[in-house]
């Protein structure tokens, strides 16, 4: 049986175990990672959690990130998208159709890695899509489908909180931080997660100002690929919308608003750190 409301219910069919063997995979699988000499971080100074408001500025975290990393297919597509959003909310987002051609773009890069062809092919065994063209199309709505945060006005999405972040909140992905840092608008303080692993991609927990707005904790994926971010963002999404599993994955619904006769938007997704 197909169900269509895979981001209304938990799927029972999916065990804790299969999520935490599939992000294993995933995490084998994502060859357009980046490796030590590709991607060199300075960390600089870890606090404990209780010291997450303190305010000292530090040198930048990102170092060095190879060009020839960043013009990977998925890489590229990503940073075309990057500069499509008002972080203001309250603001009506304008999507042209280059911007919806880069979404296409950007997802069809996807699924043309081992990272996306796997969580399809695990997806579809289960019976939640029934076709490629299926998820995809599902992905497009469930990631950059517009929603109101403020004012009525059609003006977030999943794609945009999680990946690009607005004001202060959101923010939990490593390019769009390097990216900020390269421009001068991203000041970086401390660290106060570094883990669980000591290859990339990595889990930080970080404190910064961006754009005059203070964060006290943004957690995202450090040194993975763009594939790796969204898949498994998506694979907890589907699969427990709204709840902590394995790997210590939050995600949120939006439930404010919904498509496709009651599928919920993506709200939120990042790395929990302690």
């Amino acid at each position: 049986m197909k169900l269509n409301c895979v981001h209304f219910y938990t799927l029972a069919s999916v065990s804790d175990a299969e999520i935490k063997s599939l992000s294993e995979m995933l995490y084998t699988l994502d060859s357009n990672r980046a490796t030590a000499s590709e991607l060199v971080i300075d960390p600089q100074t870890l606090i404990s959690s209780s010291e997450t408001g303190s305010r000292n500025i530090l040198i930048t975290l990102f170092k060095q990130v190879s060009s020839t990393l960043l013009s990977k297919p998925t890489y590229k597509a990503l940073l075309n998208l990057l500069d499509n959003y008002r972080r203001v909310t309250g603001e009506l987002e304008d999507v042209p159709s280059q911007e919806v051609q880069e979404q296409d773009t950007f997802l069809q890069q996807t699924m043309n890695t081992d990272v996306g062809r796997e969580l399809y092919n695990f997806l579809h065994s289960k019976g939640v899509y029934s076709s490629q063209s299926e998820f995809i199309k599902d992905l497009k709505m469930m990631w950059f489908g517009l929603y109101s945060r403020s004012s009525g006005k059609l003006d977030s999405s999943g794609f945009e909180h999680i990946f690009v972040g607005g004001k202060v909140s959101g923010f939990h992905n490593w390019l769009q931080f390097d990216l900020n840092e390269k421009q001068g608008l991203l000041n970086y303080y401390s660290h106060s997660f570094n883990g669980p692993w000591s290859t990339y991609p990595d889990v930080f927990g970080m404190q910064f100002k961006w754009d005059g707005y203070f964060k006290e904790v943004g957690s995202a994926f450090i040194g993975c690929s763009p594939e790796f971010d969204l898949a498994i963002y998506s694979l907890y999404y589907i699969t427990h919308p709204g709840k902590i599993l394995t790997l210590g994955i939050q995600t949120y619904t939006w439930d404010n608003s919904s498509y496709g006769g009651g599928k919920k938007y993506i709200a939120s997704a990042y790395p929990a750190t302690p």
